[in-house]
């Protein structure tokens, strides 16, 4: 059922998608292996169910990111999603990479509080380096936050030392010897058993490449580390025919456990003019009517969305002069946030240069106090937080090649609304595609009521439900 999916070419023990047998003949010699068939496509199914269903007369929405560090920024992924967009024309993808070159999980998962959570994929394929808890928190993170799912890639090779390396889980510490072998072989795959995510082994296909062919590690990568042309080739290659729709897996993506569609007059009908529905959850989609206009207000557990302070996010923290790497790696707020923009202005202390003053400024809220990077600040309105250890500026400002640090640059970020307190549903002969606004997305991961009110006249097909998989403690 694989190979009817996939339009596989098999040749012995090798199962290769003929796409990639086409590219490959140009210039690299193709993968005998990519993976046991048994496992290609493993826990990813909603999102790959999502992708296979969508047809000339119902396109369905599917959000993808890329997330890590250098490795994931590579242009492998760009062939990923290229293969995607090729296999299946009439779903809308949404893929965005959000990777951060040089920042590893201590970092990502700071960055993943603006990045990650607040994009809320259907699929994030993810890979990075550091510390193993950090790695963990991550994940844990995005099934406690979102209802994604998560393919763990394990290392590449980039020694030839490694072809030999222990892979006994059994005989595996975390100590400095031995620390690629227990990330790859122990602790990677406990997570992803633990945390339900599916895992792309390409450290063992990466091996077997090598052996097959007889090359040196050194031959895929461009400075030790990171692929060239040839190492993003087999990256791809090896990535691609994971993602692969199982015809053994029934999936019904729109009503699983971790999403349940509700049509209205059939799971929920109006009442005196209000659609109430209690559900279980951290987000709420409202399904639109195509050929109707209309509007209707919302309430979650009796408060327009706009008053719940979770259901804003912060954007990065982007100096000027700088690049894509955040200076701050996290805020934090004690008091309900503004929709509105922030300005810090920056300036380097003479007698410490690791130390920074700075001034506040929201386009709402006005000047909002004066701080230092080295102590716990609060600002007059409580709305930003910012702790010491999250000042990130002169190695976020070095990877853009900006050094030394600037005596004076400027941070902006945005707050971001995660709701909409009112359904403005115009009318749309479009009936291929769902029309869906998301009205709440970031409540706590729990029991909640949703109230709409507009009468029956209101144009709202269905109400739809994210219920993330692990409850946070």
């Amino acid at each position: 059922m694989i190979r009817e999916s996939l339009g596989i070419l098999c040749l012995g023990a090798m199962t290769l998608p003929l796409a990639a047998q086409t590219v490959a003949a140009g210039k690299y010699p193709p993968p005998k292996r990519v993976g046991d068939p048994a496992r290609l496509g493993l826990g990813v199914q909603r999102t790959m169910t999502l992708l296979e269903t969508s047809t000339p007369t119902h396109h369905n929405t599917v959000r993808i990111l890329f997330y890590g560090q250098s490795i994931t920024e590579q242009d492998w992924w760009h062939e990923v999603a290229a293969d995607l967009k090729r296999r299946f024309p009439n779903a809308d993808l949404v893929i965005e990479n959000r990777a951060l070159g040089g920042f590893s999980s201590q970092l990502l998962v700071k960055t993943a509080e603006s990045d990650l959570y607040p994009f809320y994929p259907d699929l994030m394929i993810f890979h990075v380096y550091g510390a193993h808890t950090d790695y963990e928190d991550i994940i844990r993170r995005t099934r406690e936050r979102t209802t994604a799912e998560v393919l763990i890639q394990t290392d590449h090779i980039t020694k030839d030392s490694d072809l030999t390396e222990e892979t006994d889980p059994a005989k595996l510490r975390p100590d400095g010897k031995i620390w690629n072998s227990f990330m790859n072989y122990l602790w990677l795959p406990t997570v992803a058993r633990k945390y339900g995510c599916a895992l792309l082994d390409q450290r063992n296909l990466w091996k077997e490449y090598l052996r097959d062919y007889q090359i040196p590690a050194a031959n895929l990568l461009k400075d030790g580390v990171h692929q060239n042309a040839y190492g993003n080739y087999l990256m791809a290659e090896l990535v691609k025919p994971y993602l692969v729709h199982r015809k053994d897996i029934h999936v019904d993506p729109m009503n699983c456990g971790a999403v349940l569609t509700v049509p209205v007059g059939k799971g929920v009908s109006w009442q005196n003019g209000k659609l109430m529905q209690a559900f279980v959850g951290n987000r709420v989609d409202v399904v639109l009517k195509p050929d109707k206009a209309g509007t209707a207000q919302v309430r979650i557990d009796g408060k327009k969305p706009s008053e719940i302070p979770e259901l804003y996010s912060f954007t990065r923290t982007l100096s000027t002069p700088g690049g894509k790497w955040p200076v701050i790696l996290k805020l934090g707020w004690e008091k309900p946030r503004e929709l509105e923009t922030w300005t810090m202005a920056v300036t380097k202390d003479p007698t410490d240069p690791k130390r920074f003053t700075f001034t506040l400024t929201g386009s709402k809220t006005g000047a909002d106090g004066e701080g230092a990077s080295d102590r716990h600040f609060v600002s007059n309105s409580g709305r930003i937080v910012i702790e010491p250890a999250d000042w990130n500026v002169d190695y976020s400002l070095s990877l853009p090649g900006i050094k030394p640090t600037p005596d004076h640059f400027t941070v902006t970020w945005k707050v971001v609304p995660l709701f909409q307190d009112e359904i403005h549903a115009p009318a749309t002969t479009d009936k291929t595609r769902e029309t869906v606004l998301t009205v709440a997305q970031g409540l706590t991961n729990g029991p909640h009521t949703i109230e709409i009110t507009g009468g029956k006249n209101a144009p709202i097909a269905a109400l739809r439900f994210y219920r993330p998989s692990v409850f946070a403690p």
